[in-house]
């Protein structure tokens, strides 16, 4: 990016070559004045009517041009401010605009957004194409899955992560429902894809660490939501956003007849500020296949002293694509032993230690494709 000096210096010249103008009319123009007074004796009648109205013609262009001078003050200062647009808050930001723009500025979004619908009718037809997908979902959107409210300025910042491979079908529902969720929800959120790259031993937790660092290379979230890519909300007033306690959403899922499957679940989809999140040092790593990481991580919540959130049973239903086990993501009878080490591992196995190779990027009008090689043993 053109640094601050590179985009004035175009600006300076032209301001430095007004200024010359100005100041050789105001030269010519005392010249023209002196003139008259010195030598109003030896000139005829005419030639003193004739250098009265060049005077006059003079006076007239200057006040023209100073006042042209002050509109382009304006444009000065429009340019000035896309210089330093990403690097003030988005709330000064939007009151400087509007000031400019002779608007009132945005307000804050209320903290219950009001086009909620509550309870949703989810049904997952096999015969919805990617394309009914992107004309019902594509309003508004920018590149990338990006989305800002455009009536207020949205109160979190939130980056929806995604653990990936081969589950196209159920990619689709899940952009389907949740775009025009999220835009209910007046949220400033991004959707990131993570693909595990080959046919390794899935990893969903080291996946989710690879989604917090690819996404915050972009934007500036505050929350992040950890969803798996087969679960729905059924109530749009279960807001994809964080609170003070690390947040556990989908505790009603219809494969779990509506209920907790046990006590300390912390499974399906979860919100984690990033304060909460670097304080339990993120996803384990070592998880591999099925099984155990989301009980991991209730453990470091808990023992770094914080306790769970969750809606309740009514607002907290999710509805799942049913779908069978995916190949190299069996169940690791090893990964519940691991359990009992978290206490000790946590501080070194995580965020801190998370090593991946980024194969490519690719942005989608729907959201973000981040494909990565986690190095997964075969």
């Amino acid at each position: 990016m053109p640094s601050d000096q590179e985009y004035r210096k175009p600006n300076n010249k032209l301001a430095d070559w007004r200024d010359s103008c100005l100041h050789s009319s105001f030269a010519f123009y005392l010249f023209l004045f002196r003139c008259l007074i010195y030598f109003r004796a030896k000139m005829n009648r005419l030639l003193r009517i004739f250098l009265i109205v060049v005077l006059l013609a003079l006076s007239f262009m200057l006040a023209v041009w100073l006042n042209n001078d002050h509109s382009y003050t304006h444009g000065h200062r429009y340019a000035e401010l896309s210089i330093v647009a990403g690097m003030i808050p988005e709330e000064q930001k939007q009151s400087i605009i509007s000031k400019f723009n002779g608007s009132s500025p945005l307000p804050p979004c209320p903290p219950t957004p009001p086009g909620l619908e509550g309870p949703l009718r989810i049904e997952f037809e096999w015969s919805r194409s990617m394309s009914d997908v992107r004309n019902s979902s594509r309003e508004n959107l920018q590149e990338g899955g990006r989305y800002k409210p455009l009536d207020c300025i949205a109160q979190h910042k939130v980056a929806v992560i995604i653990p990936y491979r081969n589950r196209k079908d159920h990619l689709k529902h899940w952009l389907y429902y949740l775009h025009p969720i999220l835009k209910r929800q007046q949220v400033d959120y991004g959707v990131y894809v993570i693909n595990q790259h080959g046919e390794g031993t899935f990893n969903r937790a080291k996946l989710l660490n690879v989604g917090y660092v690819e996404s915050l290379k972009e934007y500036a979230y505050d929350c992040f939501v950890f969803s798996d890519v087969d679960l729905v909300p059924m109530d749009d007033r279960n807001l994809y956003r964080c609170h003070g306690e690390p947040r556990h959403m989908a505790v009603a899922m219809d494969k779990f007849g509506f209920q907790m499957p046990y006590k300390n679940y912390f499974g399906g989809v979860v919100a984690l500020s990033r304060v909460q999140y670097m304080r339990i040092n993120g996803f384990p790593n070592n998880y591999w296949g099925w099984g155990a990481e989301d009980d991991d991580m209730h453990k470091r919540i808990t023992l770094k002293g914080m306790a769970v959130s969750r809606p309740d049973s009514r607002l907290g239903m999710y509805k799942m694509v049913r779908h069978l086990r995916d190949t190299h993501n069996e169940v690791n009878p090893q990964n519940p032993g691991q359990l009992h080490n978290t206490a000790k591992t946590m501080n070194s196995d995580g965020i801190n230690s998370l090593i991946y190779s980024l194969i490519k990027i690719e942005k989608d009008e729907l959201y973000t494709m981040i494909d990565v090689d986690i190095h997964a043993p075969n």
